[in-house]
């Protein structure tokens, strides 16, 4: 059931910060002087509003320390720019990266904030040729300045998508390169891995990101894991959550309990054989 009445209220992140970084994580604080094993993702991997999240689940099915070092919204940006996760992925024994969205990370048309990557800070002359039009000092958010581009044309957003595409490619193999440790890669989310990346409308996250994509990248980690909510959960979708008043609407958008337990599960299968 979900509680989102007075005595339990929303949950305690027990947020952590680790040297290097500005970033608060989600606890229990890991010691990365011992060995141990790091999540990086968004959103899905913070875990808000789920009492355990993957990383945890997974530290008590392996009997290993996991540090959560996702935030809420981030993309591939906080991962390449963070100083904490860098050490972190330098001194892991193995790596749990999410697949996020490529519309959550800075490019030729536009720049998006350093460490909260849903935000949008400016456009780039390029695109402002692009979309003439446009006034983007009316967008705070990459998703809500996107979902307007669509609109104004779809061919021209085209050429957006295709940018934010071979970005993302990009990206995931300089993150990739970095490890020197096993990479597990985990799609987790409310749909499979599709041909498109969206069809007249932006659809679910990972935004942009295609099946055919997915496999690329794929082939240079150690595994890949696809984890998507089944009927049930996207009926009942915030079923064992625990969240405050107001926030039922946020809350059922996100991911319960139940898909965090299969994807811990999953996962600790594959890290374990090797």
């Amino acid at each position: 059931m979900s509680f989102a009445f007075k005595g339990h209220g929303p949950l305690d992140y027990k947020l952590v910060t680790y040297e290097g970084s500005q970033m608060r994580f989600r606890g229990p604080q890991i010691d990365l002087t011992k060995p141990f094993l790091l999540c990086l993702g968004g959103s899905e991997t913070f875990g808000k509003f789920v009492p355990q999240p993957y990383p945890d689940r997974l530290s008590a099915m392996l009997g290993r320390p996991v540090a959560n070092m996702a935030a809420m919204n981030a993309g591939l940006e906080l991962a390449l720019g963070d100083g904490a996760i860098a050490d972190a992925m330098s001194r892991a024994e193995a790596i749990v990266l999410q697949i996020t969205g490529a519309h959550h990370l800075t490019n030729r048309f536009y720049q998006v904030h350093p460490r909260r990557n849903d935000r949008f800070l400016q456009p780039s002359d390029i695109l402002r040729v692009i979309y003439r039009e446009v006034d983007f000092t009316d967008f705070h958010f990459s998703r809500h300045m996107l979902e307007h581009l669509l609109t104004c044309s779809e061919d021209r957003f085209q050429i957006v998508v295709d940018e934010l595409k071979m970005a993302w490619m990009a990206r995931m193999r300089s993150l990739l390169n970095r490890a020197i440790c096993p990479v597990h890669l985990l799609w987790i989310g409310h749909r499979p891995p599709a041909e498109t990346g969206y069809c007249r409308e932006l659809g679910a996250d990972p935004l942009f990101v295609t099946k055919g994509m997915l496999e690329e990248i794929a082939a240079q980690a150690a595994s890949l894991t696809i984890c998507v909510t089944t009927r049930e959960e996207q009926q009942k979708p915030t079923r064992g959550m625990f969240f405050g008043l107001g926030e039922e609407k946020i809350a059922r958008a996100l991911l319960g309990p139940d898909i965090h337990v299969r994807a811990a599960r999953d996962l600790s299968e594959k890290i374990l054989k090797l």
